[in-house]
């Protein structure tokens, strides 16, 4: 017996030592799997990375790589490729925050979890100007939202030309995703253009025989002219009076609208003759379209306008930013008068 005990021993410290190797083994082999799923490994670098549409896994992997987005490239990959990211792709805006475990990172980016970008805009002028702007914005280029806008069969769809579907953009902020395209950015403008003209509101444009386009249209020279909100109703009751009689309504912002420059200072009558369809001191009516995104109060303003007599208006000569207003054109061309005058005690000659 006691020369069996030694065996007897040795074999139970063989157990030991292997179940300790084999524990140490486990160990590791979790602490590896750990590191390289739960360890932190996104950097501070970027606080945002940008999926393109149509990219694929070696696109992303690539923007992660030169922009520095982790700190384990190596690791990021294995996970990558361990959790089928490789095969589920999806564009957006994603929200990096330092310190993100790999795990973390790839099943936000595989569930698509973005976040919002808001997209607010006003006093936009041109088309081109919106379509660019709202480019800076979201994913689509200037010219895929400029290509929809100028497309006559696509602003059909909606109800507007190419000349009045600038007035379907109501001044806003919208949250939406960075990836939305062209198609889907016009129909959520469109759904907030509906539920902007309730019944009520229609009702109100007809009362004034427009419709909902051409009060926007009007509302955009309202807006042009109007340096305060709270002249808008005044401003806009007298240009009703002059399409109610059927004068030109003579707007100086159509003129300047016409001519392109928007640096003028001062119309002058070199400026009145131009043909341009924009033109009111030559063509009796509305314009075609809008001469700027007409802004929420502008619309407002043509809606509940102030009832007056007034068919005349000209800025005052203190440029507060107010005018002086008329029922005939003898008092208004006094009041022009006061206003030039005190343009050329200023110098401003255009």
């Amino acid at each position: 017996m006691s020369e069996n005990q030694p065996k007897g021993g040795t074999f139970k410290k063989f157990i030991i030592a292997l179940v300790v190797i084999i524990i140490l083994a486990l160990a590791g082999t979790g602490v590896f799997y750990y590191l390289r799923y739960f360890g932190p490994n996104v950097t501070d670098k970027q606080e945002y990375l940008y999926i393109h549409t149509g990219a694929t896994y070696k696109d992303v992997y690539d923007s992660i790589r030169t922009k520095e987005i982790v700190k384990d490239t190596t690791t990021f990959n294995w996970a990558a490729q361990n959790m089928n990211y490789t095969t589920r792709v999806k564009p957006g805006r994603y929200h990096l925050h330092s310190g993100m475990s790999n795990r973390r990172l790839i099943n936000m980016l595989a569930s698509g979890t973005q976040e919002p970008v808001t997209v607010s805009f006003h006093n936009l002028r041109l088309k081109t100007q919106f379509a660019g702007f709202i480019a800076k914005k979201i994913e689509p280029d200037s010219l895929s939202i400029l290509r929809l806008l100028d497309s006559t069969e696509y602003v059909q769809k909606f109800g507007f030309t190419t000349e009045d579907v600038y007035t379907m953009f109501l001044p806003n902020s919208y949250q939406m995703y960075w990836n939305t395209s062209p198609e889907k950015f016009f129909n959520r403008m469109y759904a907030n253009y509906e539920k902007f003209w309730t019944p009520a509101r229609k009702q109100q444009a007809a009362a004034i025989n427009l419709t909902p386009v051409q009060v926007s249209i009007l509302a955009s020279i309202v807006d042009a002219e109007a340096l305060h909100d709270d002249e808008m109703p005044r401003i806009a009751g007298l240009y009703l009076n002059r399409l109610n009689k059927g004068m030109k309504l003579q707007a100086d912002p159509t003129v300047i609208f016409a001519t392109g420059d928007f640096t003028i200072k001062r119309v002058l009558n070199k400026y009145l003759v131009n043909p341009s369809p924009y033109n009111t001191y030559v063509h009796t009516g509305l314009p075609p379209g809008p001469v700027m995104m007409p802004s929420v109060a502008a619309v407002k303003a043509v809606l509940n306008h102030e009832k007056h007599n007034y068919l005349y208006m000209c800025a005052k000569e203190d440029f507060s930013g107010y005018h002086n207003y008329a029922t005939n054109e003898a008092d208004h061309r006094a009041n022009a008068r006061r206003f030039q005058q005190a343009l050329d005690a200023r110098n401003i000659k255009r």
